[in-house]
């Protein structure tokens, strides 16, 4: 059985968090591949909301093998809270829930260089989430890293301090204050909880689920356009977002590689600095931003909207090999007497042109719009494609001829029951 991969195609927060409990039900496993605790991904069901930021997204259901595989950096602290969040639930997350021995531990002291060298960059921030992302990955490539497995061998102490020790002669070299001690308190009682999981070489594990005809789901965090490679760089994210990112990050062969779901909103945010070219600052931005409740899962801090991007989405579909879109959000573009999408850019040298710059920062670029009309109807209640307006329909074909995949979900609200499937 081939490996499904469902991704955002944007700036992340595209609602990749529903669509996985919404899809779980088809599949024996849902495996996390990259990112880590700067991941946010929204659930509601039955009334109430759910953010999950490590733990992959089919956890709710216990008949679901979940993986969190060896792409991904693992905050102990944050996972022990995240489950014993989960209580209620009264699910045996020791049954359902297995870490790879290869996943890259963040230490309390990744935190701290994380601060250190976003307070550095002044007015140059990149707007990182101060989780320890960048940091832990560094260390990755670096060779110095510590992983799950790392927690079981005698030394682990001693290798740790080892690397803190590293971590504080960096330090040293700014103006930061801090208190180590107080954190680590936490994370050693954090990580004796983790020993009490399945701590597995998933490599094995999701390879034998191939071999079983499992169906198997993998679940990527933030979006394509924060790929660490093709996103709009330096403003990224420290892992590879895209579909190659869930071979590498769970020890899946491209062979092995089935459908692509990409996911984007009906229009564009944006969380912290970074390149956007259709984002507005008028009325219209404000309206999305409240109407769509546009504020960080993982930060609380405000998104950033715009209009749809389609070079920017036509980009992300490339690199990923997406099979199918899926649109969320929807409902929000309901308060809008007429809609806008970007289909080209101009350039300061008067070119027009449908690819993403080189460095988009830099690049003067102005958004060549397009103007549809809008539905101005309530749609949360709407439940196949035939029952919607003619005008939603009518932005579903332009969207859909202008990228050459079909949309086969549109989400009309937060819940998972408001969701059309083709």
């Amino acid at each position: 059985m081939k490996v499904d991969v469902l991704l955002g195609l944007q700036w992340g927060d595209e609602g990749k968090g529903k669509v996985v409990d919404y899809l779980a039900p088809k599949y024996n496993v849902v495996a996390r591949f990259q990112g880590g605790p700067n991941a946010g991904h929204t659930l509601e069901f039955d009334g109430h909301k759910h953010v999950l930021h490590q733990i992959p997204s089919g956890i709710f259901r216990e008949q679901i093998h979940n993986i969190i595989g060896n792409g991904v950096v693992l905050d102990p602290v944050i996972f022990k809270k995240e489950i014993e969040g989960l209580a209620k639930f009264e699910i045996d997350f020791t049954k359902n829930l297995y870490l790879s021995k290869k996943t890259q531990i963040i230490l309390p002291s990744h935190k701290l260089l994380d601060a250190a060298y976003e307070h550095a960059k002044g007015k140059d921030k990149i707007g990182s989430t101060l989780k320890g992302i960048g940091p832990s990955y560094q260390d990755k490539i670096a060779r110095n890293g510590l992983r799950v497995g790392d927690i079981l061998a005698p030394g682990f102490e001693e290798r740790y301090r080892n690397l803190v020790n590293k971590h504080e002669r960096i330090l040293q070299h700014y103006e930061f204050e801090y208190n180590l001690e107080e954190a680590e308190a936490p994370f050693f009682e954090a990580v004796e909880f983790l020993k009490g999981f399945n701590l597995v070489n998933s490599e094995y594990l999701i390879n034998e689920c191939i071999q079983s005809n499992e169906t198997i789901l993998a679940e990527g965090a933030q979006g394509s356009l924060l790929d660490i490679d093709f996103g709009s760089y330096p403003f990224v994210t420290s892992s590879n977002t895209m579909t190659a990112g869930a071979c590498t990050g769970l020890g899946v062969a491209p062979k092995n590689i089935g459908e692509v779901f990409g996911i984007f909103k009906a229009y564009c945010t944006r969380v912290g600095g970074g390149p956007f070219p259709t984002e507005l600052f008028d009325d219209t931005g404000a309206a999305i931003q409240k109407e769509g409740h546009e504020f960080g899962a993982t930060t609380g801090r405000p998104r950033r909207c715009g209009w749809l991007d389609l070079p920017a989405l036509n980009y992300a579909i490339m690199i990923d090999g997406v099979t199918q879109l899926f649109m969320m959000k929807a409902d929000v573009l309901s308060i809008l007497d007429e809609i806008k999408v970007c289909t080209h850019y101009k350039l300061k040298d008067g070119s027009i042109t449908q690819e993403m710059p080189f460095q988009l920062i830099d690049e003067d670029v102005e958004p060549v719009y397009e103007t549809l009309p809008g539905w101005k109807s309530d749609i949360s209640q709407v439940k196949s494609f035939a029952d919607m307006p003619e005008e939603l329909k009518t932005y579903i074909q332009f969207i859909e001829e202008r990228t050459k995949v079909p949309i086969k979900i549109v989400s009309v609200g937060p819940d998972r029951t408001q969701t059309i499937i083709d």
